[in-house]
């Protein structure tokens, strides 16, 4: 089937395109080159004064696994039904379930999500959870850091290889994309009542420091060719002072590729009365030296929300803090920890207004888009769906200056944000969330608009106030006052060449695929892991193991390999 775009505005950052009159096609859902003149089309869609983007990329968001599915036996009042049942399908009425994700996802543009905290042992949950989100292709990150199997090796100081052989295979057996560390050794040390673990601190009967964990998988994904680079939630998140933490672990990453997660909770500061300030700025300076380093924000924006993590001990350090007043912590066996805490964010807080304002100032201040991504660390700073309020706020300045007039003074007068004007263009959210994204991810077939990606297509109505059947306007005059409604419904979305979304309403739901990557190993490991399942493990490791057999159903995703790289280990 051929399709024909005609007369849209293109915004495509890695053609160079910023806004360009062009016409795209499609065949078989892959984006062509322009046919022959006298070439007939199965479709053709008019986009005359419509703006087009690539489908849209989310690296960080927690759509799937054991967190999400105990927030949601703990915050029933949270996902009632409420919307109009559509298409027959169970459970499409439920707000935050699978199909509300995939659902809202896609009305706004997106077209690739990535769970960051895929737990080995939650694997094959994980993998049925994406699998029935509708539209999304998905991805996750098997963690490690916190296993005692890795953390026996390391103090029986196998070699490096060795590792290398254990995170492949863990790699292949959970069909994960890439590798997250969360506080490296922190949940294994919380199990004999360690509160507080930072970079140096050593993680108790095993004789490794966080760093030496860190640092040893950042080594591991490097030699064996993932294309995302290790993905890393810090130690000491939340606390004052913490900018130190994050910058310490720049330095631990000696150079190779490192990701850093959610760095807006590492932004903090000790100065001020209250002990509790702004580091934005001493964070850039940070990041702007280490050009090894990317970050995604993990914006705090205002309202109820649900913390979910694998961090145990920040999650339990803010129990106290719950509301409504009820949370959750459980233990993994010999692998891991986490947390379940409901949050609401106020305007009126000082600590609230202070992340809310240090996640502007970090991406305001930033001097390359190309390295800091669009995030909210759905649910903990904000859901998803929050993103197109982040987009107006971060387009408008005179819009966060309104929005200012309302918090808490004492917190923004401790920040740059009230003296920062900038604003953002299109083209620069279209490298955050697209381009830039892909490339982070190695996902080289999407992000862009050239002949051979697949057919992942969004476009947007300006409109003034964004309300159906308005009068569109002149978009390049004042882009600002109608880029959250815009982002919010999307004109069409197109998934690998189908129309999924019209005028912001979803109308078909084909299913997407999981991206994995499945680097060579010495297979003399799984030997070794075997014993280990056998020893201490209730989970047998016939049953840990994900087989394409698990998901032969018609309905359900298949798995896309993603080619591993040249390794750029120590010695490769």
């Amino acid at each position: 089937m051929l399709i024909k775009l005609t007369g849209g505005s293109i915004y495509d950052p890695t053609q160079n395109l910023h806004g360009e009159c062009r016409d795209l096609f499609m065949r078989d859902g892959l984006i062509v080159s322009d046919p022959a003149p006298d070439t007939k089309f199965d479709a053709v869609y008019d986009l005359s004064g419509l703006i087009v983007m690539a489908g849209a990329i989310d690296i960080h968001s927690h759509i799937a696994g054991g967190n999400l599915n105990t927030a949601r036996l703990l915050l029933p009042e949270q996902h009632r039904n409420h919307m109009a049942r559509r298409l027959n399908h169970p459970y499409s009425t439920a707000k935050w379930s699978t199909t509300d994700i995939g659902y809202r996802y896609a009305r706004m543009g997106y077209t690739t999500v990535v769970e960051p905290a895929m737990l080995p042992v939650n694997a094959l949950d994980v993998h049925l959870q994406m699998a029935d989100i509708p539209i999304l292709d998905a991805a996750a990150l098997a963690i490690l850091g916190n296993d005692d199997l890795l953390l026996r090796l390391m103090r029986a100081k196998a070699g490096q290889g060795q590792i290398n052989d254990y995170v492949a295979w863990t790699l292949n057996a959970t069909r994960a994309l890439g590798l997250k560390v969360i506080n490296a050794g922190g949940a294994n040390a919380f199990k004999s009542n360690v509160r507080e673990f930072g970079l140096d601190d050593i993680v108790p009967d095993y004789g490794v420091s966080s760093r030496q964990i860190l640092q040893t998988l950042q080594r591991a994904a490097c030699e064996l060719g993932v294309p995302h680079p290790v993905h890393v939630h810090c130690n000491n998140l939340g606390m004052p002072g913490n900018v130190d933490t994050i910058l310490a672990t720049m330095e631990a990453a000696q150079g190779l590729p490192m990701h850093l997660a959610h760095v807006q909770f590492y932004a903090y500061g000790n100065e001020g009365a209250r002990g509790f300030s702004s580091a934005a700025a001493r964070l850039l300076e940070g990041f702007k030296r280490h050009p090894n380093i990317t970050m995604d924000v993990g914006q705090v924006l205002f309202g109820q929300t649900v913390t979910i993590s694998g961090d145990v001990i920040a999650q339990y350090s803010r129990r106290d803090d719950a509301s409504p007043n009820k949370w959750v912590m459980w233990d993994a066996e010999c692998e891991g920890s986490g947390g379940v805490v409901p949050y609401r964010y106020r305007e009126t807080s000082f600590v609230n207004t202070l992340q809310w304002a240090i996640g502007l100032e970090l991406f305001l201040l930033a001097e390359d888009p190309e390295r800091l991504f669009f995030t909210t660390d759905h649910p903990n700073g904000a859901p998803f769906t929050a993103y197109p309020e982040l987009i107006r706020l971060l387009m408008d300045a005179d819009y966060r200056r309104a929005c200012m007039a309302r918090m808490n003074q004492e917190a923004l007068a401790l920040t740059l944000l009230p003296e920062l004007t900038r604003e953002f263009n299109l083209s620069e959210i279209a490298t955050m969330t697209r381009s830039a994204a892909a490339r982070l991810l190695g996902l080289n077939d999407r992000g862009h608009l050239a002949p051979g990606a697949i057919a992942d297509i969004a476009v947007y109505n300006p409109r003034e106030c964004g309300g159906k059947g308005k009068t569109p306007v002149a978009f390049a005059a004042r882009p600002q006052a109608e880029c959250r409604a815009m982002f919010a419904d999307a004109a069409l979305v197109f998934k690998r060449g189908q129309l999924v979304v019209q005028d912001g309403e979803v109308v078909s739901r084909p299913t997407g695929n999981a991206q994995v990557i499945q680097p060579n190993y010495d297979h003399r490991i799984e030997h070794h892991v075997k014993n280990h399942f056998d020893r201490f493990y209730s989970l047998k490791l016939s049953n840990f193991k994900i087989d394409d057999v698990d998901f032969r159903q018609p309905d359900r995703q298949r798995f896309r390999q993603v080619a591993v790289k040249p390794g750029k280990g120590f010695g490769k």
